[in-house]
């Protein structure tokens, strides 16, 4: 697959017919804070919520780059439902781990998403006959606001609530519970510079009893029900990676793109000139930059992950080495993005400040994209680790 467009493109197909109507959408997606019913209604039709969801669950699990370029798609039209669709991708992988009536209760439905926020400090499963007893605080519930459950990635500790409680391998042992969203307390503080759409709000529970049934142990072998390609070798955290560099992708995209028209009509004023900004060298360089940036870490995503693709499907196992290149194609296409979107930002001038233009709400987006942990600079540092045949310093 590796260099080729998916094969299986029914989804990415889907994607690209909704981007104008995302598009279209966006103004009203970031003032209401989050993804009209009309909008998800459309994403719902068009199954982009279960493209990861496995077929046993009612799911569509489609190969990577499938879910990749559908993202891209999407996001090309709005960066926030682009997050919300590739963030909820990632989510559903877990479904895999569960029983499969679970898997269908929670995933199956057609409206179903699940939405989390990352490990917390301050969340803990006390072991409970039948289950656990949760209580804690997680922030970053990306697509909380139409979600129907929520999951909560929590420290086991003991009944006595104060043990800390450890698996075979002697180390501490983490579960991941999934809980209705009625059951928590959702807080509004997603009063953001950009992605606004995503409704990333906080959340807590206190004490809430969570069946056995419901809760899973990310990536783990003993707890994963389907073993085939993408359960198997590919972990939700690498999903994540895979999502968020589309975003990054078809946001960079659509602002060259719209760029390239305004640079046809516009002749900036300073110029004392009626040049039309094409015609000007520096931006005809820079146009050939972005366009340069932009296929090379395209290409490096589908190159690195197309290969495990394929590999996965023949169930060769992934070394470390391939983990620290699929995090090193995504943290590259991210900052790629951003770095494309900074340039044409700069290069539309006074045009791009202005909010009925289509440059201020991506430059916003894009920017607070990349604060996201998959596109820090420190993920160089480990990846280089890796390439030198150190042990990593973190989680690849």
């Amino acid at each position: 697959m590796s260099g080729r467009y998916p094969t299986n493109n029914i989804h990415d197909k889907a994607a690209r017919e909704l981007a104008p109507i995302i598009a279209a959408a966006a103004p009203r997606i970031e003032a209401e804070r989050q993804l009209p019913a009309e909008l998800l209604a459309e994403l719902h039709k068009a199954r982009l919520f279960h493209m990861l969801v496995p077929k046993s669950a009612g799911g569509e699990e489609v190969d990577i780059l499938t879910f990749f370029a559908a993202v891209e798609a999407v996001a090309s039209g709005d960066a926030s439902a682009g997050w919300c669709v590739g963030q909820a991708g990632g989510v559903s992988t877990v479904a895999a781990y569960l029983d499969t009536a679970v898997a269908r209760e929670i995933f199956g439905g057609h409206a179903s998403v699940v939405a989390w926020g990352p490990n917390s400090r301050f969340a803990k499963a006390v072991i409970a006959p039948g289950g656990y007893r949760v209580t804690g605080k997680w922030q970053f519930a990306s697509g909380s606001r139409h979600a129907h459950w929520l999951g909560a990635h929590c420290a086991v500790f003991e009944a006595d609530g104060v043990t800390p409680a450890k698996g075979a391998d002697g180390r501490p042992r983490d579960r991941t519970m999934l809980l209705p969203k009625s059951k928590a307390k959702i807080t509004d503080v997603w009063q953001v510079m950009g992605l606004k759409g995503t409704g990333s709000d906080n959340y807590e529970l206190e004490d809430l009893f969570v069946p056995e049934e419901h809760t899973f142990t990310r990536d783990a072998d003993a707890d994963r029900r389907v073993q085939s390609p993408l359960y198997r070798h590919f972990s939700n955290f690498n999903m994540f990676g895979l999502a968020f560099a589309g975003v990054s992708l078809g946001v960079a995209r659509s602002m060259l793109r719209d760029f390239m028209t305004l640079a046809g009509e516009k002749a900036p004023q300073a110029t004392g000139f009626q040049v039309l900004l094409r015609d000007n060298a520096v931006v005809q360089s820079k146009v050939a930059q972005c366009e340069a940036r932009l296929r090379a870490a395209r290409a490096l995503v589908i190159d690195i992950y197309g290969d495990l693709w394929d590999r996965a499907v023949r169930d060769e196992p992934f070394a470390l080495q391939d983990r620290a290149e699929m995090r090193m194609a995504s943290t590259f296409a991210m900052n790629e993005a951003r770095q494309v979107a900074d340039m044409l930002y700069n290069s539309a001038g006074a045009t791009a400040i202005f909010q009925s233009q289509p440059f201020e709400r991506r430059f916003r987006d894009i920017n607070s994209a990349s604060q996201q942990g998959q596109a820090h600079q420190s993920n160089y540092e480990l990846i280089g680790q890796v390439f030198l045949g150190l042990q990593p310093k973190g989680r690849l």
